[in-house]
């Protein structure tokens, strides 16, 4: 491979597998399996920013592609994947629904109207599941509207009897806790920072192995793996985006190998230094 198609695979995405992950695919996996029922069950996927949230959804989501009738219209939709409005807005929830499935409306439409265009059209593509990240922009409102955009999340899943999935921070599992019954349907599952253990070790592999440098770094090694897991604070899209910058320099530089000199060299800025930055200004 050339020099700068190695240096563009680095940022290829490729899904790398680790147990927590995988178990939280086959938990989607068993909801969009579930038949219809009158009190349908749901998930909070809740995570800490950039700790693989929306990569896990990606990759979920790509198994589960829309179904094409001969005239490449889609004839079926089973997953809708959208991001929660940045405040509670009810209106702007049923718009992001319908632009998913590129479906016309207008947004003059009062929100009762949308409602019903979107109960018509998710029945009619036989959607099995509703996923809404960013569930935690719900608090940035009000607590009425709060309470109110959580019933509306809640009549959909009644009416289409789908489950719901909701994505977010810590700050999500609070916002949902507002609503008591919301709250005892959704199976929250927790994708936790990276501590140093085994299956840290192992995803620290697999990614050598994805870079494939023509020197070993054996990333698993304690002192190596520890630095890692302190520089970049311990979230997955930290260590991959560390991972990834030393990768680079390793390849410009022609040592062909991670060390631990050179993660301090890379360029990389650890989330600390950016508050450190941030709190200088």
């Amino acid at each position: 491979m050339k020099h700068d198609e190695r240096l563009t695979s680095l940022y290829t995405h490729q899904w790398i597998q680790y147990p927590r992950a995988e178990q939280a695919l086959a938990k989607l996996e068993e909801f969009l399996a579930l038949p219809q029922m009158h009190r349908m069950p749901n998930m909070l996927l809740v995570g800490d920013t950039n700790n693989g949230k929306t990569a896990l959804i990606r990759r979920f989501s790509q198994k589960h592609l829309p179904a094409l009738d001969q005239q490449q219209a889609a004839s079926s939709v089973p997953l809708i994947v959208i991001q929660a409005p940045p405040a509670p807005d009810e209106r702007r929830f049923y718009q992001a629904i319908l632009s998913h499935v590129f479906a016309p409306f207008r947004p003059s439409h009062s929100a009762a109207h949308l409602q019903h265009q979107v109960l018509r059209l998710l029945s009619a593509v036989q959607t099995k599941m509703l996923i809404i990240d960013e569930i935690h922009h719900i608090l940035a409102g009000p607590l009425i509207k709060q309470r109110h955009f959580l019933n509306v999340i809640k009549y959909l899943g009644n009416e289409l009897q789908i489950p719901i999935i909701a994505i977010g921070t810590k700050d999500a599992f609070h916002a949902i806790q507002t609503d008591e019954q919301l709250a005892n349907r959704f199976e929250p599952v927790v994708l936790p920072r990276w501590t140093m253990n085994a299956d840290y070790l192992r995803l620290l592999a697999s990614f050598e192995q994805v870079f494939a440098l023509e020197h070993a770094s054996s990333l698993v090694k304690p002192a190596l793996a520890r630095k890692i897991l302190h520089i970049s604070g311990g979230t997955i899209g930290e260590i991959s985006s560390l991972l990834r910058r030393a990768a680079r320099e390793a390849i410009e530089r022609g040592t062909e190998q991670i060390t631990p000199e050179l993660l301090d060299s890379c360029g990389y800025m650890s989330p600390l230094q950016r508050r450190q930055a941030a709190s200088a200004v």
